[in-house]
């Protein structure tokens, strides 16, 4: 895979360049690894037969590569009250899919509120003071294009990244769009 695109939120960038250097070279070797194939053939009305790229596939990948490179899994297991009630839901968490030091990584395929979602993880580790920078690496628009509908872009959230200014969310954040690489 190659980068289309970086955003840098509330220094998301400059902060991986000057305290995480080896991460953010880490990251970059991990996404270049990458390969995306055409393996999923779509069953979908609007693209039926049509062979996709594989989100399952680059999500193994991924998984494999920043394990390798001493990355784990980051959860906060809680129970869930609220006020003037009874109820109480053992067993919540947050999950945050790759962490090394301060860095959180998240590889995400899925729908656009799964990409929000992430941004709201980075800030809850990022006030439990379990996190100094979130990284997000989604897929393009013209990567999207050959995926499943649902899946979303990252031009989408920079977006509205962009229109919420500094309000959400408030942790610096680098959101690196990726798309296959012409040469494989």
């Amino acid at each position: 895979m190659r980068i289309a695109y970086e955003y840098s939120h509330l220094g998301g960038t400059e902060i991986l360049q000057v305290r995480y250097p080896d991460h953010q070279s880490e990251i970059y070797q991990v996404i270049a690894e990458i390969t995306a194939k055409r393996t999923k053939v779509s069953k979908e009305k609007t693209m039926k037969g049509k062979t996709l790229y594989a989100p399952a596939d680059m999500n193994q990948q991924f998984h494999i590569a920043f394990t390798a490179r001493g990355y784990t899994e980051l959860r906060d297991t809680y129970t869930i009250t609220i006020p003037n009630s009874d109820v109480t839901i053992p067993g919540a968490f947050k999950q945050i899919d790759f962490v090394k030091d301060r860095v959180l990584v998240e590889v995400q395929f899925g729908k656009y509120f799964a990409m929000f979602y992430d941004m709201a993880k980075f800030q809850y580790f990022f006030n439990e003071n379990k996190a100094d920078v979130g990284v997000e690496i989604v897929p393009c628009h013209a990567l999207h294009k050959h995926m499943s509908t649902g899946v979303s872009y990252g031009e989408q959230l920079v977006y509205d990244i962009e229109r919420l200014k500094r309000h959400f969310p408030a942790v610096p954040v680098k959101l690196i769009l990726i798309d296959v690489d012409e040469t494989n």
